[in-house]
């Protein structure tokens, strides 16, 4: 083969690579320290079953293996899939699938996530990992916006995670600069971190209720959480409860955290 068409099959491969990539919406992790801490931060033992999504040339993947017992790892990109099934081919703790992991089903045995998940498919991932009956725990690497607005730490709290937070909490993890990151993106990461709660702030029988709750309160009809509410339940019953639960009147829901929600509903019921 000339050098000529050497150069040209280079050439071609580095743009499939870079398309499928920006597509996959993948920034693969470059730094081992960085992995260490990710891996670190989500507790598995040896005894846990791990799910891996989007392990890419395997960064995360290696730090994983010297901790946890099992893993199944889910990689979409053809050619990091055949480059890890290749590489863990005679390891029978991993299983490799060449799959996107929105269509995964969950084990049905206590188990965890740990990713760094494509930036383009987060809140997928999330609410997959929330949706999961037998998810222990879900360790997360995030646009740090993402994780910030998720956790509450801008002060404000969305509607995904006020309505699982009774069985799940949800936690802002380290901060991981994008230097760590090939290609480098824009924003830096952070891990968010989902922790399912082994006794439910609620009794489970009321968490579907307590959600219809959750949606009739961001439905954002009047300006604040108690007018919202207000199209549903008594007004004497909805001054009660938000007085119960400390909330004002005029508060706008975003600004109303978790651990009054769970005051207010019991307000409401009772």
């Amino acid at each position: 083969m000339s050098r000529h068409h050497s150069v040209s099959r280079a050439r071609d491969s580095h743009v499939r690579t870079t398309s499928t990539r920006k597509r996959l919406s993948q920034n693969f992790l470059t730094d081992a320290r960085a992995a260490r801490l990710i891996v670190h931060a989500s507790g598995v033992t040896t005894e846990d079953l791990v799910l891996e999504i989007g392990p890419g040339d395997g960064m995360l993947t290696r730090q994983l293996l010297g901790v946890a017992g099992r893993i199944l790892a889910y990689e979409k990109d053809p050619h990091y899939a055949t480059l890890l099934s290749r590489r863990y081919a005679n390891n029978p703790r991993i299983r490799l699938f060449h799959r996107d992991f929105r269509t995964a089903r969950a084990p049905r045995e206590p188990f965890a996530v740990v990713a760094n998940v494509p930036f383009t498919i987060t809140t997928d991932i999330v609410r997959w990992c929330l949706a999961a009956r037998h998810l222990t725990a879900a360790t997360l690497l995030t646009q740090v916006e993402f994780a910030r607005k998720h956790s509450g730490d801008y002060g404000r709290w969305t509607k995904l995670t006020i309505g699982h937070w009774p069985t799940v909490a949800v936690e802002l993890g380290a901060r991981i600069g994008r230097h760590s990151f090939h290609p480098m993106p824009r924003v830096d990461t952070a891990i968010l971190r989902l922790r399912k709660r082994s006794d439910p702030l609620l009794p489970r029988e009321l968490i579907g209720d307590y959600r219809k709750v959750v949606a009739l309160g961001f439905s954002g009809v009047g300006g604040s959480l108690a007018a919202s509410l207000h199209r549903e339940f008594p007004t004497s019953a909805v001054h009660a409860a938000c007085a119960a639960a400390g909330i004002p009147l005029d508060q706008p829901v975003g600004l109303v955290s978790p651990d009054r929600w769970t005051a207010l509903y019991r307000a409401l019921r009772a």
